[in-house]
């Protein structure tokens, strides 16, 4: 038997933190993709973003990238490699440890960089305006937070 008394109707009325991740995560990805995709950036996905949102300008070491992203290592090592195939980053030396490589964005990374950067400010920005009299920094603070604690565990 149905009901619509259940437990998706509660969901749907008071959705839980999982579900509210999701749809915020969902909502951004799907606008910032599609409006990358309009700006030359077909290719970019968001599993790419495990790199791309974290990436240094002068480089950044793939295991940094994988504690950054809460990613595995060769999560990220694959990610890398679809990466460089597309011409959005390169392997190189790391000055500081040449056993080290250094995850490091091409002038097409570069470019996926500075527009996505763009495109999530101008959603944290009509996010704020729909609430002008909460304290959207707090609201991200309060975010850092629960993310923090559930990414340690």
């Amino acid at each position: 038997m149905h009901s619509e008394s259940g437990r998706g109707r509660k969901k749907a009325r008071e959705p839980d933190l999982g579900i509210l991740a999701s749809r915020i995560l969902f909502g951004v990805q799907r606008e910032m993709f599609g409006r990358l995709n309009s700006a030359g950036h077909p290719d970019v996905r968001p599993r790419h973003g495990a790199v791309l949102a974290y990436i240094n300008v002068e480089g950044t070491r793939a295991t940094d990238l994988a504690n950054q992203s809460g990613q595995h290592k060769q999560v990220i090592g694959n990610l890398v490699d679809e990466l460089v195939e597309l011409g959005y980053v390169t392997r190189q030396p790391d000055p500081s440890d040449r056993r080290a490589k250094l995850v490091v964005p091409t002038e097409l990374g570069l470019d996926e960089m500075k527009r996505s950067d763009a495109i999530v400010e101008e959603i944290e920005a009509r996010c704020a305006a729909l609430m002008p009299d909460v304290d959207f920094k707090a609201i991200k603070q309060s975010l850092a937070l629960i993310a923090d604690v559930l990414h340690s565990k």
